[in-house]
């Protein structure tokens, strides 16, 4: 069997710029999934646990021949998980922590298909320069990141200015450890370039 294309579990307009910038063809549908996750996983673990539930829920109304992908993903700075700012002083807060240190972004991956499932996360190491109150606040309030894990993302304006390095799959905090994606699912026929 020939397959054309996946389902993406996903409305993250970054995760489906990644896959489009891939070249693989995907459909999106979601559904909403429970994003707690037991407080004895670690971090790594939670990312794909968060993962695991998306994809399942989607896999369940999901047409069954199409490999359905998932991810989730967890910033973490000082062992705290950063999830996504409820407002805008949290936003404020969050980013106030990632100022002048480093910390990790998690995504885990999720596959399924044909009955089995293929699971990973990845992790990026990210240095942010220290920031004033005054970016900070300009960002939040022009760039409104609280649909984002950390209050922030990668590619706008504060990656721009706010980032001193990246150690590890850059994508991978924009949302999609992309390569990596890629590679698996060139293992079950999709992909442009076998």
């Amino acid at each position: 069997m020939i397959l054309e294309k996946i389902i993406l579990a996903s409305q993250s307009p970054r995760r489906k710029q990644l896959l489009e910038w891939a070249e693989i063809n995907f459909d999106v549908m979601v559904s909403e999934a429970d994003e707690s996750f037991p407080d004895t996983l670690s971090v790594e673990d939670a990312a794909v646990y968060i993962a695991r539930n998306k994809a399942q829920a989607v896999k369940a109304k999901a047409d069954n021949s199409l490999p359905v992908l998932a991810a989730d993903t967890i910033v973490v700075c000082d062992n705290q998980i950063l999830g996504k700012p409820s407002d805008k002083d949290e936003a404020i807060r969050f980013i106030g922590m990632l100022s002048g240190k480093t910390h990790q972004v998690i995504t885990g991956v999720v596959i399924l298909y044909e009955g089995k499932e293929i699971s990973f996360s990845d992790i990026t190491e990210v240095v942010f320069h220290e920031l004033t109150n005054e970016q900070i606040v300009f960002y939040v309030d022009k760039y409104k990141p609280y649909d984002k894990a950390g209050a922030y993302a990668i590619q706008e304006w504060i990656g721009v200015v706010g980032i001193k390095s990246v150690k590890g799959d850059f994508y991978n905090v924009m949302g999609l450890p992309v390569s990596r994606v890629v590679k698996e699912l060139k293992k079950i026929g999709i992909g442009r370039l076998k």
